[in-house]
């Protein structure tokens, strides 16, 4: 594909992840791979993700700082800190086929159990958040998917739309510049990658901008509603 139009599609898919990322929290790593992975190299999907989820939680937490919930998110970042050299210990013996399987069925169970029965365990202490930020930590060291904890830690914390879309930024905005960095350390920082990012950021801001008008137009039970059935795509992507 012509760099021309590979940046034109590559700006149309991070417009629509984008939107999904800005609306709920986060999902758009898992949308923009496998999209990005049909018109271009991982290797050049990668960092192009990275940074688009950066720029995504700056925006974000800049216009709705004052919602974030700091005591949960400190917690949440030190304990993936803790995690992550666990998930690169598991990504190096244990067998990957069996974990992404355990980890999918649970979601799934996890989000369809939710779905049916609306009395889903609460947590009323942020002292929680150490542990979920641990097994986010190890599941992003290992498999990049440190999402699906903190979201089920911000449901069982009865997080309003609001207020989860912008912890769930604060958590990424730093988990993000350690990612970024290891991408610059291993090379992935190409010229290509530049331009892709940079012809993309109109798309990027107007899908942020899209995806906050739809969050705030969420009602709290249908919010719930789309984060389970997300984790239950999550889960089946996992067994896929």
């Amino acid at each position: 594909m012509e760099l021309p139009a590979l940046t034109i599609a590559t700006a149309f898919i991070l417009f629509f992840c984008t939107a999904v990322r800005s609306a709920i929290g986060f999902g758009d790593a898992l949308l923009a791979m496998p999209l990005l992975g049909i018109i271009m190299s991982l290797r050049t999907a990668t960092p192009v993700v990275a940074f688009t989820g950066f720029i995504v939680s700056l925006i974000i937490l800049v216009s709705d700082q004052e919602r974030v919930d700091l005591r949960s998110a400190w917690r949440l970042i030190i304990g993936t800190i803790i995690g992550v050299p666990f998930g690169l210990v598991l990504l190096q013996y244990a067998p990957e086929k069996l974990i992404k399987i355990g980890l999918g069925i649970i979601l799934i169970l996890y989000g369809l159990y939710n779905l049916v029965s609306p009395k889903f365990p609460q947590l009323h202490h942020e002292r929680y958040a150490v542990f979920f930020g641990f097994v986010a930590g190890i599941l992003g060291g290992a498999y990049n998917t440190n999402g699906p904890p903190i979201a089920i830690y911000g449901v069982m914390r009865r997080w309003s739309a609001t207020y989860f879309r912008a912890t769930m930024q604060c958590y990424f905005l730093f988990s993000g510049i350690a990612t970024i960095a290891g991408h610059g350390f291993a090379g992935l920082w190409t010229p290509l990658v530049w331009r892709l990012l940079l012809g993309s950021i109109p798309g990027i801001v107007i899908g942020i901008y899209f995806g906050s008008q739809i969050n705030r137009l969420i009602p709290q039970p249908m919010f719930n509603q789309i984060i389970f059935g997300l984790l239950i795509v999550v889960g089946c992507i996992f067994l896929g």
